[in-house]
């Protein structure tokens, strides 16, 4: 049970530091008994399975094949529902896609070959609420069920990205645990294989976040103070050097940075091979923007002329929360693609009320399925969702040489 409200006299009395500490841990005790009663018995997130439809169409196969391979006994045994329905664990359907690509001239794992780089997507804005986390959570898991080995960065010290995949950053994510401890300056550094920590959806890999990221923004103009200019201590390098440490155990890396133009900021946009900028279609939100990418143009400058490298294979403006029945969010859409072209995705993240409400139980879309919501409000919102997602990879395997 919540503890009584601090009463106005003790509110006096504790100061505000102290009243701050007190509902901090207010909360924090709140949001762990909430995540107690939402995943019983361990408190753990887990992985919904999926029907041999769904299985069938993420492999790119059709429900009878799969149906023939498995009483032939070719695929691996599907679970039985109580209703006898066939369901697959996404384990299964990675084994699946290994037995036939090892059985078949035709290759259904889509990892990027020797001579293809690791693909770094950073997703920024300066303006919260934008999207970013929300985009970056199904942007992963989107291409983790498509068969790609992902690792997601929370480069935000807010750490919803984490909340997210089910890790309450004060509680379940310690010292060094963070991308933090494979930049810091001094000899406390950790090898980010480390640091990197499976997730509940099988190929897609975790670097938590917490408060502790902010020692990097404390620290580095410290060390720019000292005019330390050894190639490996400049920030800006910092991040790329992390990640390339781990490039050969992923296909690609998704980076959500923080809401801010720091040295975090400036560390994963130094590191992209590609940038996702997303944008609420609101006039104040463009006009936040504006100055975004003015600032962060200025600050690259700098960077390059200091020897950062800067090349990306796209760029791209993902429109969010879309609601294409708002005509003053149809006009700012259209301004937006007559300003920027084919830099603004063709596909938009719709705000959907099925998302929302995934969120309330820290899920997404692709985690929670149909039940509990409107047929027609899940199916419009996931075919939006995968209509964004499926753009980008086609961008990603165009980077690669690859038809989209």
């Amino acid at each position: 049970m919540p503890s009584a409200p601090v009463a106005p006299e003790i509110r006096a009395k504790f100061g505000l530091e102290r009243l701050i500490a007190h509902d901090a841990r207010l909360l924090s005790g709140q949001l762990s008994s909430l995540r107690r009663r939402l995943f019983p018995p361990s408190a753990q997130k887990s992985l919904r399975t999926f029907t041999s439809g769904e299985a069938a169409e993420l492999i790119g196969i059709s429900d009878a094949y799969l149906r023939q391979l498995s009483l032939a006994g070719e695929a691996p045994e599907p679970n039985k529902t109580a209703g006898g329905r066939r369901v697959y664990t996404l384990e299964q359907i990675n084994e699946l896609r290994r037995l036939l690509s090892r059985s078949r001239a035709k290759t259904y794992l889509p990892s990027r070959q020797t001579a293809e780089h690791l693909q770094i997507i950073a997703v920024t804005n300066f303006k919260g609420g934008s999207g970013k986390t929300t985009t970056t959570a199904h942007l992963a898991q989107y291409l983790v069920l498509h068969g790609y080995r992902v690792l997601a960065i929370d480069l935000d010290p807010q750490a919803s990205l984490s909340a997210l995949f089910g890790y309450q950053p004060e509680t379940d994510v310690g010292e060094n645990e963070t991308l933090y401890g494979a930049l810091r300056y001094d000899g406390e550094a950790r090898p980010l294989r480390e640091i990197a920590r499976p997730t509940y959806f099988s190929g897609l890999d975790l670097v938590p976040g917490n408060l502790e990221l902010q020692e990097f923004e404390h620290e580095t103009p410290r060390v720019l103070a000292h005019q330390r200019r050894a190639p490996e201590e400049l920030f800006f390098a910092r991040v790329a050097s992390a990640i390339n440490s781990v490039e050969t155990l992923y296909d690609v890396v998704i980076i959500d940075c923080p809401p801010q133009l720091g040295f975090l900021t400036l560390g994963a946009l130094c590191a992209a091979t590609s940038v996702l900028i997303t944008v609420h279609p609101q006039m104040l939100d463009i006009a936040s923007m504006s100055q975004f990418l003015l600032m962060t143009s200025d600050l690259l400058d700098v960077v390059q002329r200091a020897g950062g490298r800067l090349q990306l294979d796209f760029l791209r403006y993902l429109i969010t929360r879309y609601e294409p029945q708002d005509g003053p969010q149809t006009q700012v859409v259209g301004f937006l693609r007559n300003l920027f072209g084919d830099r603004v995705l063709t596909n938009a993240m719709l705000k959907s009320t099925a998302i929302s409400d995934a969120g309330l139980t820290k899920q997404t879309l692709y985690e929670i399925g149909r039940q509990g919501m409107g047929r027609g409000t899940y199916i419009r919102a996931l075919e939006a969702l995968n209509g964004v997602n499926g753009e980008i990879e086609g961008l990603i395997r165009s980077a690669w040489g690859r038809a989209p």
